[in-house]
């Protein structure tokens, strides 16, 4: 709190009276960021896509970019939500997990509307993936997982199966 209440230009009496505790600062910081990532999600869906497996194509690739670039560290979600693996009820836990949802139904309208069959079923399955290949790369540093995902979320899309 030192640190922030530093770069904040506040006292951290000041930050203390905003926030309870640090982990609630913490859950304030990823609720902010939920916006950002969703707009980025949405932006690269700008990319034309007549089916659902198109889309996922577009995605994957983007996550490929994405993942490529050098300021990338990880799904911060994913790996604050590690880091209090054994704090179910945190703060920070509960932003991440509304995060991850609305990128799951996000996607779940986005693959109804290209007329994907299942599209909630889809979207559990391409959340997997993503989630995947995000945490090999990280782990791996290779972002080949990102095409490998996306050729695994091409042939579920192809599918018409419950």
């Amino acid at each position: 709190m030192d640190d922030i209440s530093e770069a904040a230009n506040f006292t951290k009496r000041t930050v203390y009276y905003h926030f309870e505790s640090k982990d609630l600062l913490v859950a304030a910081v990823l609720e902010n960021q939920q916006s950002h990532g969703l707009a980025l999600f949405e932006s690269w869906s700008n990319a034309p896509a007549g089916s659902a497996g198109e889309f996922l194509s577009n995605l994957f690739l983007e996550l490929e970019r994405w993942t490529a670039g050098a300021q990338w560290r990880g799904s911060g979600y994913t790996r604050l939500t590690m880091e209090l693996a054994d704090l179910p009820g945190h703060p920070a836990r509960k932003a991440a997990r509304r995060h991850k949802r609305a990128v799951e139904d996000w996607l779940t309208l986005k693959l109804s509307s290209l007329g994907a069959p299942y599209p909630k079923r889809l979207a559990r399955e391409v959340m997997l993936l993503i989630e995947g290949c995000l945490s090999l790369i990280l782990i791996h540093g290779e972002i080949g997982y990102a095409s490998a995902a996306a050729r695994a979320a091409g042939k579920l899309a192809n599918k018409s199966f419950r």
